[in-house]
C-alpha cells in the first residue's frame, strides 16, 4: 500500500481537513469576541499560533492511533477486521460539512445582513467620486466619538525619515476625518504636541478628545515598520494596537489598514461608502507627503517668525514636487495659492516690499493663482470643498456676480472641519454674523489651537456686538495676544466696552510691535474725540511713503477724516486686486463704511454685481465719524 493510500485509510486527510476548517472557525469567533471585548492584537496572534502548533500534533495523532469501542488504542494494535476507520472517516465527513455550513451561513449573515439598510444599497450602487459626493450629504451621523491622531515618531534618522512619519500621520488623520461618526482633531492642533512628552490624559483634555492615536515609524533601507495603537484617553488603555514590518511601497496599504481598524475599534460600521470616503483624499506615492510636509514646515514658518514671501517660495517648490507625483492633491494646490495671493494683496495695500513688481510679475501671480484655484475645485474630495474653493475663487479673482447667493451656499453646506481662509471678509461685514459664529465654533472643536480661528472668532463676537465674548476670547485669559490681530480685537473690544484705561495699560506692556502699538493708541484718541491726538499719532505712524494704505484707510475714518479714507481708498481700487484690502478695512474698521462708493468705482460695480448689501453695520460707535 502506498504511503497516501495509509494516510487515507488511516484519516490522517480527513482528521487535517476537519481540523484547518475547525481551526478557522475559531479563529474567526476568536476575532470577533477580541473585538468585542477589546482584548489586545496579541491575544488573536497567540490563538492563531497555537492553531498552527496544534496541526502536526493531531495529524500525528491521527496516524499512530484509532478510537475503538473499547477506547483509544494504537493503529498497529488494532486488528484489520475490527478497524472502525472507515465509520470514523464518515462522521468526519458529515462534521467537515457542517462545519462548513455553518461558516457559509456565518459568512452570508456577515457580509450581506450585518449592519443597516444602507449597507445592502451601497452594496448595489457603483462606489465612484461622484457617487460618493451625492452620499456624503446622508452620512450625517453626529456621534461623540472624538480622537486625536498625535505625529507618529520617526524612530530611524534618514534626512527625510521625520517629514515620511508626518506625511504617515496626517494620511491616517485624513482617512479618520472623512468618516462622519467621528470627531477628528484637525492637523494644526494634533500636529502642536510633536516632540511634547506629555501624559495621554493631558493631550487629550486640551484637545477636548476622548481617544490618542499614536505611534513610531521606522525606515530601514525600503524596509518600514509601523507601531500604532488607539488609547482611551480617561485611563490609559489600550484599544487596539497593531506593528506592520512591511516594504515602503506599501504605505498607503499600511495607512489604510490603520485608519480602518481604529474605526472599527471605535465602534463605525465600516461600509462600502465610508470606506471609499476615507480613501478618496489618500496620498498613494510616499515621496508625494514627504515633499507635501517639507512645505507645510516651510508654509507654517512663513506665518511666523521667517520672512514671508521668501519662504512662501521655498514653500512652493515641495507643493509643485508634491502635486507633480499626485496632481489630485487637493491641500497641495490650496497652500501653493498662498504666495501669489499675498504677492497680490500686499502689492494692493502699499507693501513697501513689493511695491517695485511690474505688470507682467502681477499678471503672473495672477495667472498662478487662476491655475491653483482651478486645480483646488477639480480635486476637492468633497463637495463642501469643493465649494469653498469656488467661494474662494470667485471672491479672490473678483468675480462676483451672485456672491451672496455663492455666500449662501458656502454657509449651508459648510463642513465643520473645512471653511474658505478669505469667507470671513463678505459675511461678519454683510449681514451673516450668526451664521459664521456658528461655523467657527465648529472648526474650533476639531482645531482648538489654530490661532487664526481664535482671532476671527474675536472679530466676529465684536461685528456681533457681544464685546465681553470678544474679550475673553481675544485677551490674556484665551492665550497668547502677540497676533496682531488678537491685539487689535482685544483692544476694540476694551474699548466698546469703556475700559480705555485698561486698553492702554494692555498695549504699554503687552504689545511689542511699536507700528501696531501706535495705530492703537491712535484708535483710543479717536474714541475719546481727540481729533488732534489722533491726527498727530496717524501723522508719525505714516510717512508719505510708508505703511499699508489699508491700515492708514482704517484710521483716517476711525479719525473722522473723510477726505483722507476716501483719497486712500481711491488708490487702492485703482491697483489690481485692490477690492480685497478694501474688503479688509471694512472687516477691521467696524465703523460702518470706511469709505464713500463713489471713491471707490471699481469695487462699487463690483459690490453691484454681488448681491452683497450696503453700508456695513456701524458696531463702534467712533464720534469723530460722521458719516
Amino acid at each position: 500500500m502506498s504511503f497516501f493510500s495509509e494516510l487515507k485509510r488511516r484519516n490522517v486527510v480527513r482528521v487535517g481537513g476537519a481540523y484547518v476548517v475547525l481551526g478557522w472557525v475559531l479563529a474567526q469567533v476568536a476575532e470577533f469576541a477580541f473585538e468585542t471585548f477589546g482584548a489586545p492584537d496579541w491575544a488573536l496572534k497567540t490563538v492563531v499560533i497555537v492553531l498552527l502548533l496544534g496541526l502536526p500534533l493531531v495529524l500525528f495523532l491521527a496516524w499512530a492511533f484509532e478510537l475503538t469501542p473499547e477506547g483509544i488504542k494504537r493503529d498497529r494494535e488494532v486488528e484489520p477486521s475490527q478497524s472502525t476507520v472507515g465509520q470514523a472517516g464518515r462522521k468526519i465527513d458529515r462534521t467537515i460539512i457542517a462545519v462548513l455550513l455553518i461558516a457559509l451561513a456565518w459568512f452570508s449573515w456577515d457580509r450581506f445582513y450585518a449592519g443597516t439598510d444602507e449597507l445592502t444599497a451601497s452594496l448595489a450602487e457603483p462606489t465612484t467620486a461622484e457617487s460618493v459626493e451625492q452620499s456624503t450629504d446622508q452620512l450625517t451621523t453626529v456621534t461623540e466619538k472624538s480622537v486625536a491622531v498625535l505625529p507618529f515618531v520617526a524612530m530611524s534618522s534618514g534626512p527625510d525619515d521625520g517629514y515620511f512619519a508626518d506625511g504617515l500621520t496626517e494620511e491616517i488623520l485624513n482617512s479618520l476625518a472623512g468618516l462622519p461618526e467621528l470627531l477628528v482633531t484637525a492637523r494644526t492642533s494634533a500636529f502642536s504636541f510633536k516632540g511634547k512628552d506629555l501624559p495621554v490624559q493631558e493631550i487629550a483634555a486640551t484637545l477636548n478628545v476622548e481617544h490618542i492615536v499614536e505611534g513610531s515609524v521606522r525606515r530601514s533601507g525600503e524596509r518600514l515598520r509601523v507601531t500604532a495603537q488607539l488609547i482611551r484617553a480617561d485611563d490609559g488603555f489600550h484599544l487596539w494596537s497593531e506593528t506592520y514590518d512591511r516594504d515602503v511601497g506599501d504605505t498607503f496599504t499600511i495607512q489604510t489598514d490603520i485608519a480602518e481598524k481604529i474605526a472599527v475599534a471605535l465602534d463605525v460600521v465600516l461600509d462600502d461608502k465610508r470606506r471609499a470616503l476615507m480613501v478618496i483624499s489618500n496620498v498613494r506615492n510616499p515621496e508625494a507627503f514627504v515633499a507635501y510636509q517639507k512645505g507645510v514646515e516651510l508654509h507654517y514658518q512663513a506665518h511666523g517668525f521667517l520672512p514671508q514671501l521668501p519662504t512662501l517660495a521655498e514653500a512652493n517648490t515641495y507643493f509643485e514636487r508634491a502635486v507633480e507625483l499626485e496632481p489630485d492633491l487637493y491641500n497641495a494646490h490650496l497652500s501653493h495659492t498662498d504666495l501669489y495671493t499675498h504677492t497680490l494683496i500686499d502689492f494692493a495695500t502699499g507693501n513697501p516690499g513689493v511695491a517695485d513688481l511690474d505688470e507682467e510679475a502681477l499678471n503672473e501671480a495672477r495667472r498662478a493663482l487662476e491655475s491653483d484655484l482651478a486645480a483646488g475645485i477639480r480635486s476637492a474630495p468633497d463637495q463642501a470643498r469643493r465649494t469653498n474653493t469656488e467661494y474662494d475663487q470667485a471672491l479672490l479673482l473678483g468675480n462676483w456676480r451672485g456672491l451672496a447667493g455663492l455666500t449662501d451656499r458656502m454657509l449651508q453646506g459648510s463642513d465643520d472641519c473645512a471653511m474658505p481662509e478669505w469667507h470671513n471678509l463678505t459675511t461678519f461685514a454683510f449681514g451673516r454674523v450668526a451664521e459664521t459664529l456658528r461655523d467657527y465654533s465648529s472648526l474650533t472643536a476639531c482645531d482648538p489651537l489654530l490661532g487664526r480661528t481664535r482671532s476671527h472668532m474675536a472679530i466676529g463676537n465684536i461685528w456681533a456686538k457681544n464685546f465681553e465674548e470678544a474679550i475673553k476670547i481675544a485677551g490674556p485669559a484665551g492665550g497668547d495676544v502677540s497676533g496682531e490681530y488678537l491685539s487689535g480685537a482685544y483692544t476694540d473690544a476694551l474699548i466698546a466696552t469703556g475700559r480705555v484705561d485698561e486698553a492702554r495699560s494692555f498695549i504699554d506692556t503687552q504689545v511689542r510691535d511699536a507700528a501696531l502699538a501706535q495705530a492703537l493708541l491712535a484708535s483710543i484718541a479717536a474714541f475719546h474725540g481727540d481729533a488732534a491726538g489722533a491726527n498727530r499719532i496717524a501723522a508719525d505712524l505714516f510717512d508719505p511713503h510708508g505703511g499699508f494704505d489699508r491700515d492708514r484707510l482704517v484710521l483716517a475714518a476711525r479719525r473722522g477724516d473723510r477726505d483722507a479714507a476716501n483719497e486712500t481708498a481711491t488708490v487702492i481700487d485703482s491697483r489690481p486686486f485692490g477690492y480685497i484690502p478694501l474688503l479688509q478695512a471694512i472687516y477691521f474698521c467696524v465703523c460702518g463704511s470706511p469709505f464713500d462708493l463713489e471713491a471707490t468705482p471699481t469695487f462699487a460695480a463690483m459690490l453691484d454685481e454681488s448681491g452683497l448689501p450696503w453700508p456695513p453695520e456701524k458696531v463702534i460707535n467712533w464720534p469723530l465719524k460722521d458719516w
